[in-house]
């Protein structure tokens, strides 16, 4: 096969300030280099999950490198991240290299056994992170170069059928078999080597690469056989997170006029300023322009734009009325406030029908330059106005400063577009109601496609209203595979859990080929929260699954739509999810040992921001959000720990609205 492209990614907080730190970067490149393959990008970022995540996202997604290595973090330090950020990118876990690595350093030193790789596919790119030391990188290096391991797999990656190799082994396989008949024929003890070639292979070629393991049951299978426990990983709230994020990509970027309805974007573009601002000397205050330099206080002729040329110098004794923001006439340097002024004559105005001035007093003397913004004071020609992932907000600074340097259109990142539905045969539509068949019993309001079309739209994003889908299979498909066709994500509530009619992850995996990157999440409400991507012809699109009692899905949509939501509208990593603050509550709340995100109404009071508890917190009593504002994010219930936090504790609280004010 043809050389290997290897990118390397060193990641160490001394290294990223100080390159001349990093040991292990230019070792790996060295081996590589000696090994015959190739090494043209490199980079070193500091022990932070989301720079690690945004380096190797874009360089699989940019397909820049068929291996990519990284080195450092990988132990039990404080600082130790890198098995945390890479762990939600993978698509296809290697196992089988994480072994050899571990099993390589183990025969050097016991102490290996605390360091923690992750390896695996991310598109199409091999990724194997190692330790941070010279020593075990070469290590490493040469347990996966010097054997072909890492040439086999990338050519498996590309689409090869390894047929090198199969050869190879085929042929040590014909001599270890023959060595074995001669040393059995001679009456000598054998050794027979097994290689178990872990690759299955038709037609002489690989598949193409394949979504993780169906975890889901077969919805055409009888209830009997359904799943008793949820096969699903119960992760953690901060994996759920950054998965979302190292998963979703902004959208690609559009030219949009800067008018008001450019809030809520995200410019995919720095805005410089094209020509100095202001062009020329301006005045900041109404008054009147003169010569500094000759207008001491008296009695001066006053001109106007009407009786004076433009481009005309001033001439002695006059002065000349101007407002803010107005350029000052040739001939003038300073400009007298209007304050500093008396009338002391007046003439008829042009039209005839009343008065002007003809004559005022200068009650002061003002100096060169007094009252008057220079040019380019406010901003120079190539200044950075504002940069790219600024949001434009709804409260116009953004839009000001735009329009502030010239700027009629600007380049932004789409937002995205959001499909929405219900699952159900129980529900009835609030504004179309249809019977349900039963015995009397008259069915439930769909509670939460009205509020998270409620949020949607108050956020500014458009949707699509898919409606409510009942419980069968042909309906999921169709309604999913509408939304995947018209929207940006697609976003659904109900059948996530343990029922027999819970239908959605079947359809995700089995009749869409979609990834379920997580099914549960260690948190209340929201446990069976399920995201998701399915690959269209326009790229990987998100599914979120959100549990159907309407507090879960109100809280999960905060939690986790949001940002994904974010996230593809261009919003940088670091800001996607909502801000939040320290409160002081006062009700006590019970703890679980989830993280539970309990609804609270936050106050700004005298002494500080206050978190009011909003009753009763069942999931499916979606009052307990009616005039909520934030979230607070409880600490999990322990062995030796408190059962409740009590009236008057500190806590974080998620900010899902305006905050009120009561003093």
């Amino acid at each position: 096969m043809s050389n290997i492209r290897v990118a390397i990614l060193t990641i160490s907080d001394t290294a990223s300030a100080d390159p001349s730190a990093d040991k292990s970067g230019p070792a790996i490149k060295q081996i590589i280099l000696d090994h015959g393959h190739a090494c043209d990008t490199t980079a070193i970022v500091p022990d932070d999950e989301l720079q690690i995540q945004e380096i190797v996202r874009s360089w699989a997604a940019d397909n820049v490198a068929d291996l990519i290595v990284t080195t450092g973090g990988t132990g039990f330090g404080r600082r130790d991240r890198t098995p945390e950020a890479i762990a939600p990118l993978i698509e296809r876990e290697a196992s089988g290299i994480v072994h050899l690595l571990l099993a390589t350093s183990l025969q050097q030193t016991p102490f290996a056994a605390l360091s923690r790789p992750i390896a695996g596919t991310i598109h199409n790119a091999l990724v194997v992170t190692l330790p941070g030391s010279v020593k075990a990188v070469s290590e490493n290096l040469q347990a996966l170069l010097g054997q072909g391991v890492a040439a086999h797999a990338v050519d498996l990656i590309r689409g090869g059928s390894g047929k090198d190799v199969h050869i190879g082994l085929a042929v040590a396989g014909s001599s270890s078999s023959k060595s074995e008949t001669s040393s059995t024929t001679s009456g000598s003890p054998s050794i027979q080597h097994h290689h178990h070639h872990h690759h299955h292979h038709a037609a002489g070629a690989h598949d193409p690469p394949q979504p993780r393991t169906t975890l889901s049951h077969d919805p055409s299978a009888p209830v009997s056989v359904r799943h008793r426990v949820s096969p699903y990983p119960l992760h953690s709230l901060e994996y759920a997170l950054n998965s979302i994020l190292a998963t979703v990509n902004p959208l690609p970027t559009q030219p949009l006029p800067v008018t008001p309805a450019l809030r809520g974007y995200v410019l995919a573009e720095d805005v410089f300023a094209p020509h100095d601002v202001p062009r020329s000397a301006t005045t900041n205050v109404d008054g009147y322009a003169v010569r500094s330099s000759d207008t001491p206080p008296g009695v001066y002729k006053v001109l106007t734009p009407q009786t004076l040329l433009n481009g005309t110098p001033v001439p002695k004794g006059h002065i000349y009325r101007i407002n803010t923001g107005a350029p000052l006439p040739a001939g003038t340097d300073a400009v007298l406030m209007v304050e500093d002024t008396r009338l002391h004559s007046t003439k008829p105005d042009t039209a005839g029908d009343g008065e002007e001035e003809e004559e005022v007093e200068a009650l002061a003397q003002v100096v060169n330059a007094e009252n008057v913004r220079k040019p380019g004071s406010d901003a120079k020609q190539g200044d950075l106005a504002l940069e790219k992932g600024t949001v434009v907000h709804a409260h116009g600074g953004e839009i000001g400063t735009l329009a502030f340097v010239g700027r009629t259109t600007v380049e932004v990142y789409k937002k995205p577009v959001v499909a929405v539905l219900s699952t159900g045969n129980e529900l009835l539509d609030l504004q179309a109601p249809e019977k349900v068949e039963g015995d009397g019993w008259g069915g439930i309001w769909d509670t939460n496609r009205p509020s998270l079309l409620a949020a949607l739209q108050g956020l500014g994003y458009e949707v699509v209203d898919l409606g409510i889908v009942p419980d069968n299979l042909e309906s999921h498909i169709r309604a999913l595979k509408r939304g995947l066709n018209e929207a940006d994500l697609v976003l659904t509530t109900g059948g996530t859990s343990m029922g027999a009619s819970d239908l959605l992850k079947p359809v995700i995996e089995r009749h869409l080929n979609g990834t379920i990157h997580f099914g549960r999440v260690k948190m209340k409400p929201g446990k069976p929260t399920t995201f998701a991507t399915v690959l269209t012809s326009k790229g990987r699109v998100p599914i979120f699954a959100l549990p159907g009692n309407p507090a879960s899905a109100l809280v999960t949509f905060h939690v986790f739509v949001l940002p994904a939501l974010r996230r593809l509208g261009g919003w940088p990593a670091g800001r996607c999810q909502l801000p939040r603050v320290r409160v002081k509550i006062q009700h006590p709340m019970p703890l679980d040992p989830r993280v539970e995100f309990h609804r609270v109404i936050i106050r700004a009071e005298e002494d500080g921001l206050k978190a009011y508890s909003t009753g009763g917190q069942r999931s499916s009593r979606v009052a307990s959000l009616a005039g909520a504002n934030g979230l607070v994010a409880l600490p999990v219930l322990t062995d030796s720990g408190p059962k409740e936090l009590a009236a008057g504790e500190f806590a974080d609280a998620i900010v899902i609205g305006e905050l009120h004010a009561r003093f």
